[in-house]
């Protein structure tokens, strides 16, 4: 029987690791020169925490969630997203006692049951932002501007952030009902999809994807007339945020997006995407906005947040379009080349210089053509060469390859060994 990797899956083959580890390290060193520590959250839930805190009426809830009941009888589910076990984490673990906001960033596995399509699968992996206790504009410019850093620091280039506000949730009563309004007398335009979203939630069918949905969104009531009041001078000084953003990131820009809701039912006032100019489809790399009701929702004090979540898949897959150039990962300092009968003394030699912390590997016992082109597809810095006369005369030769393939005899320990490879810089 011949296995395979369940679907919308994928295997993150050798070849690739480094584009992943220069995500994972950007994302690290972003996250850090703003402050934010990292978190760490289960993969699974109590299913409830996601009916209440990401919504029932939400895609992800009624279609995408993978959940089941364990041993024990309880219903648990594999997290679709990450901040509401950061929220969940927040309250349970105190966090509100610490000084506000709490600025933490995760990066983990997430779990959809969607239909697998580029940069979108069903166990993707992510890298995310939240900053709780604050509900001033300049932590949602700060979360933006942590967004484009960390964009940019990959290497990503023609980005534009799309941005609106869907106000607070005790205002958009009225906003909410002169759109069900409006779609209503649209409804026989809207396919069977959106027109079942209208009944659900008002909201969903600006977030269509179907063509004709998206024509008569564009000229839907706009969320951000429906706000006043301290929302609005939250909305406007945001605006003036974003445009100093643009004095000192001269590549920055941004547009209101009337359209823009985000698929999650936490959300309130400020929401963002952050999408490549010239890219359609599912395109978008990294998205968030501002959650000031999840909290209290999940049964914590009423506390505000705002954060972001970026598909660490779909970002590769753009870094290859745009062709990033990412450094190959180095590889070991030493390949020990056996030749003859001294694979023993190879073996021992290898394990010396591991034990001095040389990165050694021991090339499998071939002809020494085959050996040295295994040292070279291994990207190796030196290759030490032993074979019957070497190990006579104690002396080994090895060849620099990081360096152009000088070559010296160097005496056989592991001690002597170690010191030249480092004294030539070598490691």
């Amino acid at each position: 029987m011949n296995f395979k990797r369940p679907r919308g899956t994928n295997d993150i083959l050798p070849e690739d690791q480094r584009y992943w580890s220069h995500v994972y390290a950007t994302a690290r060193k972003i996250a850090s020169q703003f402050g934010y520590s990292r978190i760490d959250t289960p993969t699974f839930e109590d299913t409830n925490l996601f009916q209440r805190g990401v919504g029932d009426a939400t895609d992800i809830v009624q279609k995408e969630m993978y959940s089941f009941e364990d041993h024990g009888g309880e219903l648990i589910t594999l997290r679709p997203e990450g901040t509401a076990s950061v929220c969940r984490a927040y309250i349970e673990n105190g966090l509100h006692n610490e000084p506000q906001p709490v600025r933490m960033y995760y990066m983990a596995p997430m779990f959809r049951y969607e239909r697998p399509q580029s940069g979108r699968v069903r166990q993707h992996h992510q890298f995310g932002v939240e900053a709780i206790g604050d509900q001033s504009p300049e932590v949602d410019a700060e979360i933006i501007e942590l967004g484009w850093k960390y964009i940019a620091e990959l290497g990503i280039r023609n980005v534009t952030l799309r941005l609106n506000s869907l106000g607070d949730l005790e205002g958009r009563i009225g906003y909410i009902n002169d759109l069900n309004k409006y779609f209503t007398e649209h409804v026989t335009e809207l396919p069977k999809l959106d027109q079942d979203r209208l009944k659900r939630a008002p909201l969903r069918v600006l977030d269509s994807k179907v063509r004709e949905t998206q024509a008569l969104a564009n000229a839907a009531p706009k969320s951000v007339d429906y706000i006043g009041g301290e929302t609005r001078e939250h909305w406007d000084a945001l605006l003036a945020l974003l445009d100093n953003l643009k004095n000192v990131y001269t590549d920055f820009t941004y547009s209101i997006d009337h359209r823009l809701v985000r698929g999650l039912d936490y959300y309130n006032r400020t929401v963002f995407e952050y999408e490549p100019l010239d890219a359609g489809g599912q395109s978008t790399l990294l998205a968030g906005g501002r959650y000031d009701p999840l909290i209290g929702i999940l049964g914590g004090q009423e506390t505000p947040g705002i954060g972001f979540g970026s598909g660490i898949e779909r970002m590769i897959l753009e870094m290859k379009r745009q062709e990033v150039e990412v450094a190959q990962s180095s590889g070991p300092d030493i390949v020990v080349v056996a030749l003859g009968d001294t694979g023993v003394a190879a073996a021992g030699l290898a394990t010396a210089l591991r034990a001095a912390d040389i990165s050694t590997v021991l090339a499998p016992k071939r002809s020494m053509k085959a050996q040295m082109r295994y040292a070279n597809n291994q990207n190796a810095a030196n290759v030490v060469i032993l074979g019957n006369r070497e190990v006579e005369s104690g002396v080994a030769s090895v060849k620099n390859l990081a360096e152009g393939g000088g070559q010296s005899e160097v005496a056989l320990d592991a001690t002597s060994i170690a010191q030249h490879v480092r004294s030539a810089g070598n490691q």
